[in-house]
């Protein structure tokens, strides 16, 4: 495949990961639920996406940054909550052949960054422990939850969804030699 192909492709799917993210903050942000002590944001299910693509981890992040903007975030959040989910990504990205690992990175980045800059940027009171426990669980519903479900919706149709259909091709030429 041509380079300009799968630099498209990969800033598309980038780009649609980051509106996602935006969008199913915005639903958690109605409901009260994308930042503050107890945060349940219905975005960070897509934390688990670096499995199947590496344009996810830029995307999460883009997504990321554009939603605290836009939900009108502190400057700290903006900045350290997008990097927590960026560090999410990459581990993600760097577990992806385990069965449920891959779903840790997000909750730890997010439980040891967030607690700190809810602090700052909100004015939460000093309670680190019980702040470190409310994101985690949120964390723990959102990617180990939610995201362990959309993995198993999309594991079938990942290959259609995920690669460039030459891509799926090729590699069902070399399964298809190999037998």
């Amino acid at each position: 495949m041509k380079k300009t192909k799968k630099g498209a492709l990969y800033i598309t799917q980038g780009a649609m990961i980051a509106a996602l993210y935006v969008v199913l903050t915005m639903i958690s942000n109605a409901f009260g639920l994308a930042s503050g002590a107890i945060q349940v944001r219905l975005s960070e299910m897509l934390c688990i996406l670096p499995i199947f693509t590496p344009a996810a981890i830029p995307g999460l992040f883009g997504g990321c940054l554009i939603a605290n903007a836009l939900t009108g975030a502190p400057i700290y959040d903006i900045v350290f909550g997008s990097l927590a989910t960026l560090l999410g990504a990459f581990g993600t990205y760097a577990l992806k052949k385990t069965k449920f690992l891959f779903t840790i990175p997000p909750v730890i980045a997010n439980a040891i960054i967030i607690p700190p800059v809810l602090k700052l940027a909100y004015q939460v009171p000093d309670a680190w422990l019980f702040l470190v426990v409310t994101v985690a669980l949120g964390e723990i519903i959102c990617v180990c939850g939610l995201g362990m479900l959309l993995k198993g919706a999309l594991w079938k149709i990942r290959y259609s969804v995920f690669k460039n259909q030459e891509e799926v091709k090729f590699s069902e030429e070399v399964s298809a030699e190999s037998e």
